[in-house]
């Protein structure tokens, strides 16, 4: 097996995703995912004939964003006809995954080059509007205990004696984190703005960000979860698989849960044969990946597992990991994994994550990915493992190292 390394990677920023006032709202899909594609070869100073296929993550793959936006997307970019491309839906994990299935394809021997990434327009392409039988089919959903993902964050809550007040400091601190990394410049080496098709300028900045956020400002919002908890029977489903709770505390909601935005990410990864080729200097390798499934019903806690995997691949423990960085579905999410893994948040999301940002679900993998890059090397730092917790009960963990 041959190493794969990361030579670049980019973002745009986060919009917010509403049709009302987001930044981006008015970006085609397409768009976002061209202004990420097109930088690559710019910024690395090569043709994109070198480059050997496109895999994009996108969670709801219809009407702008269907028929394969991996391929719409190289050939929207003007990349070469030779270009192929494809998308993949691993939910939450998908722009990660990407960048995982691109990098197994580089270790094999089959590519020199290749991009993984991701995008998602959750603006104009609502979550849930490419339906599935998870949530319609009787069958499936009485057999895995269906619920939505935030029953699963608030069944968390109680499970491993976490308060209002617990779910809330951490998304402050999220915030506050959030706010200071971008005053500090943290993301200038990997943001490219977003512009419309005469070069207006339509976004270069995180928009979702609410910096100045108090625990007084959280304990106003109501529960996002808890009428359909209750209301709906979902509440009543999860207790019935996990009757160790006798009642669900609905603490999550939107001031600490994961913001809906838009966006889009690539990573370029290829072998060290292809960089010494084109010039291009390796900036990280990865390690390994690992993706397992996990109890569907609470959903929310396969990162634990797949990281464990990863290190256990790696021949790792979680003392080699530099830096950590869990995608900020809901806060429970985190704080459990923290707990687990028995890791300190001084080390794990440093600046900020989805409660901050967004997670624009297809493309949040690859930035992160991206946003642990750019750390280890302003840190001066060598290692950092990358998870997300995923719909229907999976993680996905990567592992980069820098070189």
């Amino acid at each position: 097996m041959t190493d794969c390394f990361i030579y670049d990677a980019v973002r745009t920023p986060r919009g917010k995703g509403r049709k009302k006032d987001g930044a981006l709202a008015d970006a085609p899909p397409l768009r976002m995912a061209k202004t990420v594609l097109q930088a690559l070869p710019e910024r690395g100073d090569f043709d994109s004939k070198e480059i050997e296929d496109v895999i994009l993550g996108c969670v709801e793959p219809v009407g702008e964003q269907g028929a394969n936006v991996g391929r719409m997307a190289a050939m929207m970019s003007g990349y070469d006809e030779s270009v192929p491309g494809v998308q993949l839906n691993r939910f939450c994990s998908s722009g990660l995954e990407a960048v995982n299935i691109a990098a197994a394809k580089v270790k094999a021997g089959d590519v020199d080059l290749i991009v993984g990434g991701g995008m998602e327009s959750m603006s104009r392409i609502s979550m849930g509007a490419a339906g599935g039988a998870w949530s319609t089919d009787p069958e499936l959903a009485w057999d895995t205990s269906f619920g939505p993902q935030g029953i699963g964050a608030d069944l968390i809550a109680p499970k491993q004696g976490y308060s209002r007040q617990d779910v809330d400091s951490f998304a402050v601190e999220s915030q506050r984190r959030a706010a200071a990394a971008w005053e500090g410049g943290h993301f200038d080496k990997s943001i490219v703005a977003v512009r419309d098709s005469v070069g207006v300028l339509m976004l270069d900045r995180d928009e979702h960000m609410r910096a100045g956020t108090t625990l007084e400002d959280l304990g106003q919002l109501k529960p996002s979860f808890e009428m359909m908890g209750r209301n709906f029977g979902f509440d009543a489903v999860a207790i019935q698989k996990h009757p160790e709770v006798e009642q669900i505390n609905h603490v999550h909601h939107a001031g600490n849960s994961s913001g809906i935005v838009d966006g889009a990410a690539a990573v370029l990864v290829g072998n060290k044969e292809a960089g010494e080729r084109l010039g291009l200097k390796p900036r990280a390798r990865i390690v390994k990946s690992a993706t397992v499934g996990s109890e569907p019903c609470i959903m929310l806690t396969g990162p634990m597992p797949a990281s464990r995997k990863a290190l256990a691949k790696a021949g790792m423990q979680t003392s080699d990991i530099d830096l950590w960085e869990i995608n900020e579905a809901f806060s429970a999410v985190c704080l459990l994994f923290m707990e687990e893994m028995g890791i300190d948040h001084s080390v794990t999301n440093v600046n900020g994550g989805a409660i901050a940002f967004g997670h624009p679900l297809g493309a949040t993998g690859a930035m992160l990915l991206g946003t642990m890059l750019d750390e280890l090397e302003r840190r001066d730092l060598n290692t950092a493992l990358i998870t997300l917790c995923v719909g229907a009960g999976m993680g996905t963990s990567t592992i980069i190292e820098r070189v």
